[in-house]
């Protein structure tokens, strides 16, 4: 298994030319055309990008989140939900590297194995980073009404970190 796992990624490599090469596809120009629709959707991708993370460094700088933290932090004591992943449940859906920051931050303060990162992680791993989904390829290929787009998306988010937090605590709590 070890050695196949290792040759894997040169076999697809050498595979998807020789099969083309078999079907009489010009490999080469194939690849070359995909190349350039790839970049011109990347330059389309880019403002979109940018402005999505943008207003993300300015939710976290600006100190809303903390006081967002705070404000519903007794609510969700009642319900057992641990406020310390409050802020992954919050950045989540906005940008995937913002909540890898919030991960490595729970990871530093309770420790790789506490009940707290594994909620994260286990949250990390099902819940959507909608918002920027939604700013980014919606953008890029000029969807305009995304309403019930970010509703779906939400409530799948909803339900990530519900069953991310119930998941936990029948597994480990």
């Amino acid at each position: 298994m070890q050695i196949l796992s290792i040759l894997v990624l040169p076999l697809i490599i050498v595979a998807i030319p020789l099969y083309g090469l078999i079907k009489k596809v010009r490999v080469y120009e194939v690849f070359v055309e995909g190349a350039k629709e790839g970049f011109q959707i990347g330059v389309r991708i880019i403002p979109y990008l940018v402005a999505i993370l943008f207003a993300i460094g300015m939710f976290r700088a600006s100190g809303a989140l903390e006081m967002l933290i705070g404000l519903l932090d007794p609510v969700l004591a009642l319900v057992g939900f641990p406020a310390e992943v409050l802020p992954m449940a919050i950045m989540r859906p906005l940008t995937g590297s913002g909540s890898v920051g919030v991960m490595a931050d729970l990871i530093a303060a309770y420790g790789e194995d506490s009940f707290v990162v594994k909620v994260a992680g286990t949250m990390f791993g099902s819940t959507e980073t909608t918002f920027y989904v939604l700013a980014v390829y919606f953008g890029a290929v000029g969807i305009r009404k995304v309403r019930y787009a970010v509703q779906a998306g939400l409530i799948a988010d909803l339900a990530g970190v519900i069953a991310s937090v119930a998941v936990c605590y029948w597994l480990f709590g």
